[in-house]
């Protein structure tokens, strides 16, 4: 599962690589919560062209009758995204990039859950696979996205049974691209990415609070 997570680096050089020229005014966020807005790079529906927007986090299918479903989805299983008829339209061609630089992950130590901060050793932003849907059923559009997650890498394991899929940027072409539907070529790439270059590490119970966003909610327990 993935429940929480940081995106406060400068993502500048991120998004030049993606090919985003415009994107939205976005501030500094320690704790990035279910059904809070996320920053997405998505191919605009309307041209080729790639976008940043921010989308609210928690899915809402397009033939939901009701959008209190999205606090349930939050995250898709890699495993099985391709199928469940909740995803299984977005993975075809609404795929995103979700920019992030950290997350977070809760470990059982006895009766307490510990919570942990998860990112790269030289803090670099990257970016979680997503998809997004739109909902315009009633009152205004609500575009919202997931986070896909997959079985945890060698630094996760200890702490928490899945992790969210973390992307090379080599495949973030691949991702992007809406005209490939064959899932051959895209489950492959929802593997957990390699441990070497990561960091885990204990902090404060501040950030099970989705109110506190602000620097501290990192900062190793000491």
């Amino acid at each position: 599962m993935c429940g929480r997570y940081t995106q406060k680096e400068k993502v500048d050089n991120l998004l030049k690589l993606l090919q985003v020229i415009r994107k939205p005014l976005l501030t500094p966020r320690y704790n990035i919560s279910p059904s809070q807005m996320a920053a997405c790079v998505r191919h605009a529906p309307e041209n080729d062209h790639r976008e940043c927007v921010m989308m609210k986090w928690g899915l809402i299918p397009a033939w939901a009758a009701n959008p209190s479903i999205g606090s349930k989805l939050i995250n898709a299983r890699g495993e099985t995204v391709a199928e469940k008829p909740s995803f299984r339209k977005s993975f075809k061609s609404q795929r995103c990039l979700i920019l992030a630089d950290g997350f977070y992950e809760w470990k059982q130590e006895g009766k307490v859950k510990q919570p942990y901060y998860i990112r790269f050793k030289d803090h670099r932003p990257f970016v979680f696979a997503g998809l997004w849907e739109r909902w315009t059923k009633a009152g205004p559009t609500i575009q919202s996205c997931t986070v896909i997650t997959t079985t945890p890498n060698a630094l996760m394991k200890p702490v928490y049974h899945r992790m969210p899929v973390i992307l090379s940027p080599q495949d973030y072409a691949t991702w992007l691209d809406p005209s490939i539907h064959d899932p051959a070529d895209l489950l492959v790439l929802l593997a957990p990415l390699a441990s070497d270059e990561m960091e885990a590490f204990p902090v404060s119970t501040l950030v099970n609070n989705p109110q506190n966003d602000r620097p501290e909610c990192i900062e190793l327990l000491r």
